[in-house]
């Protein structure tokens, strides 16, 4: 069957037909043509069958959209559709602009509150604090409401305004604030500084457009401060676009370097990409800070630092996300991101844990098999592996947070503390200077007793499933006072538990108040005082015969 007579059966089809358009251009073979015009029409035929018969009234648009994200969802999580209505969406995510105040909401309870109002936007230059509750945006109450719903309210075109009601903590009344718009451009370096006389650090949270000269900057400023060696922390960082990956990476190995290639089922695909510029250090020590959610552009960087021996990687285990998006236009504004290549870095590796190729017989996806993992070497010789993502040189493992300092968290009470404390506190001591000493910590947790604060420990889920369970199995009588005796040695007792865990609930509680001061950059570094991964950095780079060791093929005596 001719194309054409494909395209004319599937015209207002949305977003079908892109699809078919490369399905057209990429096969050889004429059955599949007979496939696609087959399929199509028992979609087309089976939608009018929807529409015209079910008993109740359906939404063409969602049920389209819904059967658009089961057949994308059924290839891999990477692979979505983004209707007209989410551009703007998917624009801050790649760029990190979009317009609107400034400031990160969130839900709590039933109120809508300003979590953080970013530094030199105009929700901090209006007076929004944070811990206010928005109560209406342009007269539209929040309540209800999710906190997608009020973001959509708050942004708009920069230099328009916006006017929301606000309720303070220590303030009788409602009031009204204007806000006008900007263009919001999120800092890809949130913080950069100086851990001792000699070694810098930056962290960077994504990878969005000229993030690549964020860090060129943020590094050439570091070393006007003295700066000799550096971390690089891409904790928690989820990656974003393939072209900053390749100039970070650029900024310290040599120019001609071979930094990361794709593979894909299109030639077009197919692409090697080197370093095109002399690097701005390439003999700088360089420790690179990773965990679990360090996924995409995070491990290319960290992956071609290892591979090439040009830094120590730290942490923990990275994501394993080895696969390149590539974004296509369809109809009606809307766009396809769409997997198109696998990505391989220098030593040839792909770091990709998920195997959706070969899902399980339930449909769930599982990790690459240990029988096709392959070994491969960095350019010293040192073993490296593919499929699960990039194994730190020196492996840091995460401290859990206790019960009592994770619901804490969890239910806002540090928040809420520090938001009453900016209110009677107007400031506080330089960073490094403030501590939750004995007397605030005492007021605390003074605090906390006018507060309905409980929580379950994991230890007391077991038990209770252990109940559960040995009830439905009736042996639950013979055990009953063994149980009752290990249950009360397990219950948690609160005012025990704020004692025994006071250096994890004031390390966080600190990094809170810090934060109502000195805003994000203030609450990072806070917590890097006590950071485990940060502190090993700082060790390895000040023992140089260990740095030096741990980038060659040789093992320690």
């Amino acid at each position: 069957m001719k194309a054409s007579k494909i395209f004319k059966r599937v015209r207002g089809i949305l977003i079908i037909i892109p699809v078919v358009l490369i399905s057209l251009l990429t096969s050889s073979y004429v059955d599949s043509y007979f496939e696609i015009s087959k399929n199509l029409d028992i979609f087309i035929t089976l939608f009018k069958e929807l529409n015209l018969y079910y008993v109740d009234e359906t939404q063409p648009g969602d049920l389209v959209e819904k059967g658009i994200d089961g057949m994308l969802l059924s290839l891999d999580p990477y692979t979505t559709y983004i209707p007209e209505t989410d551009i703007e969406d998917y624009r801050f995510m790649t760029t990190g602009q979009y317009g609107g105040i400034g400031a990160m909401i969130r839900k709590k309870d039933s109120l809508m509150v300003v979590a953080e109002p970013y530094e030199g936007f105009p929700a901090m230059k209006a007076g929004l604090l944070a811990g206010d509750v928005i109560l209406e945006v342009n007269g539209k109450s929040t309540e209800g409401k999710s906190t997608g719903d009020i973001s959509s309210f708050l942004k708009g075109q920069p230099q328009t305004e916006v006017k929301v009601t606000i309720k303070r903590f220590g303030v009788d009344k409602p009031f009204d604030v204007t806000i006008k718009r900007e263009e919001i451009q999120i800092k890809s370096v949130p913080y950069l500084g100086m851990l001792n006389e000699e070694v810098g650090y930056l962290n960077l949270s994504s990878f969005t457009d000229n993030c690549s000269q964020d860090v060129k900057d943020a590094v050439v400023e570091l070393k006007a401060k003295g700066m000799k060696k550096l971390v690089l922390d891409l904790r928690g960082n989820p990656g974003g676009l393939l072209k900053e990956a390749v100039a970070l990476s650029n900024l310290f190995v040599s120019k001609g370097e071979m930094i990361v290639s794709t593979k894909g089922k299109v030639k077009e695909w197919n692409k090697d990409y080197k370093a095109t510029q002399s690097p701005l250090d390439k003999d700088m020590p360089l420790a690179v800070l990773v965990n679990r959610g360090s996924a995409s552009a995070s491990e290319i960087v960290s992956g071609v630092i290892q591979d090439l021996d040009r830094g120590v990687i730290i942490g923990e285990r990275t994501f394993g996300k080895g696969l390149v998006q590539t974004t296509r236009p369809l109809s009606y504004n809307s766009q396809l991101k769409v997997t198109t290549a696998k990505y391989y870095i220098p030593s040839g590796r792909c770091i990709q844990a998920l195997d959706y190729s070969n899902r399980n017989e339930d449909g769930s996806v599982g990790k690459v098999p240990d029988s096709l993992i392959t070994k491969y070497e960095t350019r010293a010789g040192r073993p490296v592996f593919d499929g699960g993502g990039i194994n730190p040189d020196v492996e840091v493992k995460p401290m859990p947070l206790s019960d009592i300092a994770f619901n804490l968290g969890l239910k806002m009470l540090y928040f809420d503390f520090a938001t009453e404390y900016r209110h009677q506190h107007k400031e506080i001591a330089a960073v490094k200077e403030f501590d939750i000493d004995e007397n605030l910590y005492s007021e605390f947790k003074s605090w906390l007793e006018t507060k309905e604060f409980d929580y379950t420990t994991d230890s007391e889920k077991v038990m209770e499933k252990l109940k559960e369970v040995a009830e439905e199995e009736k042996y639950f009588e013979r055990i009953e006072v063994e149980y009752n005796a290990l249950n009360e040695q397990v219950r948690h007792n609160k005012t025990h538990d704020l004692e025994e865990f006071q250096e994890e609930v004031k390390d966080l509680l600190r990094g809170e108040i810090v934060s109502r001061y000195h805003h994000q950059k203030g609450r990072i570094e806070a917590m890097l005082e006590d950071d485990s991964d940060v502190k090993k950095a700082l060790e390895i780079l000040a023992d140089t015969e260990e740095y030096k060791r741990i980038l060659s093929n040789t093992s320690s005596n």
